[in-house]
């Protein structure tokens, strides 16, 4: 690793003031600050705070969904589930016909059964 191996990687660019500022010149060209630009950011202001507001709003939902309506669902339609089998498992076993006489009462029974311990 002689010096000579290193000096040969690095390339040395030696440019007069002039023609980096030919470069600069044909860059094109914008305004710093404009009145359409500062109503802009005004706006985008106002946007991020409904866009925070909605992912609030978002959680929430989240939040009862998944803490009251889904666990409330899930038993009202388990324990459903649960006496239709067992009404289909004692059919098997028992030549036993199970009739539902008020399907309004047996449906808000099973309601009120879900809820009573949420």
């Amino acid at each position: 690793m002689s010096s000579d191996s290193q000096s040969s990687f690095v390339e040395a660019t030696i440019s007069s003031p002039a023609a980096s500022l030919s470069d600069v010149d044909s860059l094109p060209s914008s305004p710093t600050t404009s009145s359409v630009e500062s109503n802009s950011n005004d706006d985008d202001g106002e946007e991020t705070d409904a866009e925070r507001e909605w992912k609030e709003s978002l959680q929430q939902l989240e939040l009862l969904l998944t803490m009251v309506v889904v666990p409330y669902v899930g038993k009202y339609f388990g324990r459903k589930c649960a006496y239709w089998g067992w009404a289909k498992f004692m059919q098997w076993k028992y030549p036993v016909e199970i009739v539902v006489t008020n399907e309004k009462m047996f449906k808000g029974a099973g309601a009120v059964e879900a809820a009573a311990s949420l």
